[in-house]
């Protein structure tokens, strides 16, 4: 099937496009250009002036539309990634927190079998823990953490085709061994739920973590001991140029001064923005999902208010919360939920930007920057335009 995307402002790896066009076939972008010539045998969309943006990539997602991938049934993630699906996100890496071996086992399965699918908006599986510090364990099943152990890892990893990233706190015991490994199996670690200080953060650097895990989240910055101050791990983190970083970009999680500031450090190439979503992120209804957590204010929280749990937001809030509250440029805030989520994940050959060639993951946002029409694979999932 021809399609031709046409009166709409592009967003390009040059830059915005202005009333030009997008022509799909099937699941691939035929080509993008300045000329919006009608297309014989193509089918024709008006974008009516609104903004055309690669679709979201969604690195560190635990649910939506009242499903978990904890669950590990082919029901609740293809429940949960289509309900992100219509906000944008295009392209998905389902993740679990601290669980069980047999929880991992059967998310494992399920993810093997629904990548295999054509045309599959799932791009890997990400393991957030269970490899934490308890003293950082946040939200985290506390019976679950514990140190990197080899004679566990090493049987996941082998047994895993789809494991893209494990997350680990760099100053636990085995912890550097197991960053080395990931790399030379090709996951990528990243840190979380850490307590590091600088000779932490460097060692963890050098032995392949490159990325970290919900940025200010779970982690100390600038403190004291006593009468002397320490760099946390926000500040190293800050030191190493190269080491780059996802904020959860709901409003909540970080302030939007700090991620502005951020953006202004690391910039649009070393920053992704994430959801963090939990089940009920995208969908109706309550708390019923998780009794330890409650719904308010936007945000999941821990019920005792101790500690927020995770997000309830979609890729199209992070867009608005970055442009409309961080008073991030709207291409760079794009760019954050596609571009370097896909080169940081290592998908960004065929997802991330509009160009000749990659897969035809396309959102069309309103002035409002609200989500208008979605195609996944060349397949529109979400549509108010037409």
């Amino acid at each position: 099937m021809l399609t031709q995307i046409v009166n709409g402002k592009i967003l390009t790896p040059q830059g915005w496009l202005r009333n030009g066009s997008i022509i799909l076939r099937d699941n691939k972008i035929l080509e993008v250009t300045n000329c919006d010539l009608a297309i014989i045998g193509a089918s024709l969309v008006d974008a009516r002036g609104m903004y055309v943006i690669p679709g979201g990539i969604e690195m560190h997602v635990h649910g939506g539309g009242g499903r978990d991938f904890q669950e590990g049934t082919k029901e609740a993630f293809q429940t949960a990634v289509q309900a992100h699906v219509k906000y944008g996100t295009t392209g998905i890496f389902p993740t679990l927190s601290s669980s069980t071996i047999p929880m991992i086992q059967r998310a494992v399965e399920t993810c093997n079998e629904l990548m295999a699918q054509p045309n599959s908006p799932i791009l890997g599986l990400h393991l957030e823990g269970h490899y934490l510090n308890p003293k950082k364990a946040g939200a985290q099943m506390p019976e679950c953490i514990k140190n990197p152990d080899p004679n566990e890892y090493v049987h996941i990893v082998e047994n895993s085709p789809c494991l893209a990233r494990w997350d680990a706190a760099p100053e636990l015991p085995g912890a550097i061994q197991f960053g080395r490994y990931c790399r030379e199996k090709g996951i990528l670690p990243s840190i979380a739920h850490t307590a590091a200080e600088w000779e932490d953060v460097w060692a963890a650097y050098e032995a392949g973590f490159t990325h970290v895990t919900h940025f200010y989240n779970a982690m100390p910055g600038f403190h004291n001991k006593r009468e002397y101050k320490y760099e946390g791990t926000v500040e190293s983190v800050y030191c190493i140029d190269d080491m780059t970083v996802e904020l959860v970009a709901d409003g909540i999680h970080v302030p939007p001064t700090i991620l502005r500031m951020c953006y202004k450090m690391k910039g649009v190439e070393r920053m992704a923005l994430i959801t963090d979503a939990l089940a009920v992120a995208a969908c109706e209804g309550g708390n019923a999902f998780d009794p330890r957590v409650v719904i308010e204010d936007g945000v999941c929280k821990l019920s005792d208010r101790s500690a927020l749990a995770g997000s309830i937001a979609t890729t199209d809030r992070l867009i608005r919360t970055a442009v409309q509250m961080a008073e991030i440029p709207l291409e760079d805030a794009v760019r954050m939920c596609s571009e370097t989520p896909a080169r940081i994940m290592g998908v960004d050959g065929r997802k991330g930007t509009l160009q000749h060639g990659k897969d035809a993951d396309i959102v069309i946002l309103d002035e409002k920057l609200t989500v208008r029409c979605v195609w996944q694979m060349g397949q529109i999932v979400e549509n108010t335009l037409f």
